[in-house]
């Protein structure tokens, strides 16, 4: 669990932003489909949301994402986080992107900004790439 004994409505408001950048990504090709909101559902859970909090941290995400022309602060909690849960939630961006088995350039581009903005190596940033595409590419 990503956010260890903090209150529960910090950790939710940490969980939208994150939720708001993982729906960003996701409808940055346009085409937000199922798939998409299933792994970011899953995704949540697995940084500690509680199930039945779920679909409204992705309501308020999706508002905030809707309401916002830049990815700075959604990117803001992730960037304190350790290195292992940066990796997992670029893992996840990932598996957004290539879940429609491609790539296009705006997708491929965004993720090069938070390579930055998350200070990632980005020899890590390509093997995150390579292990999620040959996942979704076999």
């Amino acid at each position: 669990m990503f956010f260890g004994n903090t209150k529960k409505e910090g950790k939710d408001e940490d969980l939208v932003k994150i939720a708001a950048l993982l729906i960003h990504v996701a409808k940055i090709d346009e085409n937000f489909s199922n798939i998409e909101e299933k792994i970011i559902k899953k995704a949540l859970i697995n940084l500690g949301a509680e199930k039945d909090a779920v679909l409204s941290i992705l309501k308020n995400a999706k508002k905030i994402e809707e309401n916002s022309n830049q990815i700075l602060d959604f990117t803001k909690k992730v960037k304190t986080m350790n290195k292992e849960d940066k990796i997992k939630i670029l893992e996840t961006l990932w598996e957004i992107i290539y879940s429609n088995n491609e790539a296009d350039i705006y997708e491929t581009n965004l993720m090069r900004r938070l390579e930055g903005l998350l200070y990632i190596d980005s020899i890590i940033m390509g093997n995150i790439k390579e292990k999620i595409k040959n996942k979704y590419l076999k």
